[in-house]
């Protein structure tokens, strides 16, 4: 069985610190207030709500509690230029990074400015063709639109250079951007990002696309039309989640409403989206569903040279060439795939270099890795392994490189003490690009190493520790949890999906399935639960024995009528 997770001891300490559940806040006094489980409400307590009024607000977010935006910097400007563009008719450059919080902002603000009268063109960046933001080929591709106004869409904050010279040509810009902030000052006519030190806007987590619907909305009354916003949430949604960008205030309110538009599939694009990736059906759509099944998808055309592709899907205007556009990106999608766990494999066979594993970083890379799926191999790597990551794919002695690590070790700030190390790099805390010479990675993963251990990485990091939020209280049923833990959606970065520890459960029935699998029966009290591990078939529980289990609930959509599953994400003997 998997010792790793948390021990006997782990769980029921957690449960030792609320000895009187029924006392002032404790999980039983708030599942009293608030008419949840037990269990929830001791998750509830763990990430910091202590009182029934922060609870039900956490339950039940409403779009009317959004922070008012008038305090973001350069908003105003921007509305007004925008909406003198809409109404003079003017041509409007529309920019967009390839990765789908830049695909989702362009696609919205394209939508929005055409449907209040807006002339527009939609462009993307191409990885391949000058690489992220505006480069040099993406600025001359702007030219040739004839645009007068060019609105970036979660790039440009770097880009001085190129942004100057659109001013001297009398293109002026518009910044939309997430991206820590150059001390250097843009050359725009407006620059949204909430990370500018004089950007008095408090809420800092908003992706680029729910900056970009807070600009579309303002456009919309600037020109004193009736448009209902709520219409492009769906795009909210999808690049928020996408982007890893944080669920909690702001974004939690966005992206709750835009799960809902984006589960009636009223966007033929989405609709088709989620019809190739089968998230069609009675189960509320969730955080992971967009993140492991649709952001992908949405992903994967940038990825390999065809960023347009997930565009025109996200922007078709009937079913059938939605339904096409999507089996398309489907298919790129696919390819994708296949690309990132050939890579996977070569990277673990290099970490097979004992030298190399007991490092607390990892750092690789290797001549032909395709670019554009090194970001999934270095999440990958850095999710099993706990360790910051940078994957490189090298073309003719240099290359781009993603950056990827587990919480709490601040990526950006360890990439900046090694940018001497770097031809450059870029980012946030999350999620990092570099680029890297060949004949400087070795000196990059001994300072990056480092740097990463200044910063709080652990030097004996070994997997990311998988432990429960919270143990079954005894006067539960899974299937009341579950339905609590779905009012914690959206889950995803700083909002994880709660985790459930079962202690001393005992073994019912316990048999390897096909692909390795483990799937088995548990009771515990009165609860009765199936439970499936991955890869945890070759070492099955004897049947009568008794287990400490970590896992996620989820429903169980084979059995149907309400049946609640757990994704076992760690066995142990108790």
């Amino acid at each position: 069985m998997n010792a790793q997770g948390p021990s006997p001891r782990d769980l029921q300490g957690l449960l030792s610190q609320t000895a009187d559940p029924g006392a002032p806040g404790a999980p039983g006094a708030l599942a009293r207030d608030l008419r949840i489980s037990v269990t929830a409400a001791t998750v509830l307590l763990g990430r910091g709500f202590s009182n029934p009024t922060d609870g039900a607000r956490f339950f039940d977010p409403k779009l009317k509690d959004l922070t008012p935006p008038a305090s973001m910097r350069d908003r105003a400007e921007a509305v007004s230029r925008i909406a003198r563009a809409v109404r003079a008719k003017e041509k409007v450059c529309i920019f967009g990074d390839y990765d789908a919080d830049g695909v989702t902002s362009a696609a919205l603000l394209t939508d929005v400015l055409r449907t209040l009268g807006g002339e527009v063109v939609p462009l993307l960046a191409d990885r391949f063709e000058g690489g992220y933001g505006v480069s040099q080929p993406a600025i001359m591709r702007v030219f040739e639109t004839g645009a007068t106004l060019l609105v970036t869409c979660d790039c440009g904050t770097s880009d001085h250079e190129r942004l100057l010279l659109a001013r001297q040509r009398g293109v002026d810009v518009v910044v939309i951007d997430h991206h820590r902030v150059p001390e250097e000052p843009l050359p725009v006519l407006a620059f949204l990002n909430p990370h500018r030190k004089e950007c008095g806007f408090p809420y800092k987590g908003l992706a680029s696309v729910g900056l970009a619907l807070s600009i579309a909305a303002g456009v919309r009354a600037e020109l004193g039309k009736e448009l209902d916003m709520r219409r492009w949430l769906d795009l909210v949604a999808l690049g928020t989640i996408a982007d890893v960008a944080p669920l909690d205030g702001d974004n939690r309110m966005l992206v709750r409403a835009g799960l809902a538009v984006l589960g009636k599939g009223q966007r033929p694009g989405t609709r088709a989206l989620a019809s190739v990736a089968g998230t069609t059906g009675s189960a509320p759509l969730s955080g992971e569903d967009v993140a492991f099944r649709l952001a992908p998808r949405i992903n994967a055309p940038g990825r390999l040279a065809q960023p347009g592709l997930a565009l025109r899907l996200l922007l078709a205007a009937t079913d059938d060439e939605a339904r096409a556009l999507a089996i398309e990106v489907d298919a790129v999608c696919e390819q994708r795939k296949a690309l990132d766990r050939a890579i996977l494999a070569e990277a673990l066979e290099m970490l097979e270099d004992k030298a190399l594993a007991e490092l607390p970083v990892i750092v690789l890379g290797k001549e032909g890795w395709h670019p554009g799926v090194v970001g999934i191999v270095a999440g990958r790597l850095a999710s099993r392994f706990g360790k910051p990551t940078i994957i490189v794919g090298f073309t003719n002695g240099v290359g781009p490189g993603s950056v990827r690590g587990p919480g709490g070790v601040p990526l950006y700030d360890a990439l900046s003490r090694v940018g001497d190390a770097l031809v450059s790099f870029g980012g946030h805390q999350a999620a990092a690009g570099v680029r890297v010479e060949a004949a400087r990675l070795g000196t990059l993963r001994d300072r990056f190493a480092d740097a990463c251990v200044a910063l709080g990485a652990s030097r004996q990091a070994v997997g990311e520790r998988v432990t429960a939020d919270a143990d079954l209280d005894e006067a539960d049923l899974p299937a009341r949890v579950l339905a609590d833990f779905e009012r914690f959606e959206p889950c995803g970065h700083m909002n994880p999906l709660p985790r459930l520890g079962l202690l001393g459960a005992r073994v019912l029935s316990a048999r390897a399935v096909k692909g390795g699998h483990l799937q088995l029966e548990l009771e515990r009290g009165r609860a009765l639960l199936r439970g499936f591990g991955l890869d945890m078939g070759l070492s099955p529980p004897a049947v009568g024995s008794l287990v400490n289990v970590v896992g996620k609930l989820r429903r169980d959509l084979f059995r149907g009528n309400g049946a609640v599953e757990m994704k076992v994400e760690t066995l142990e003997s108790a």
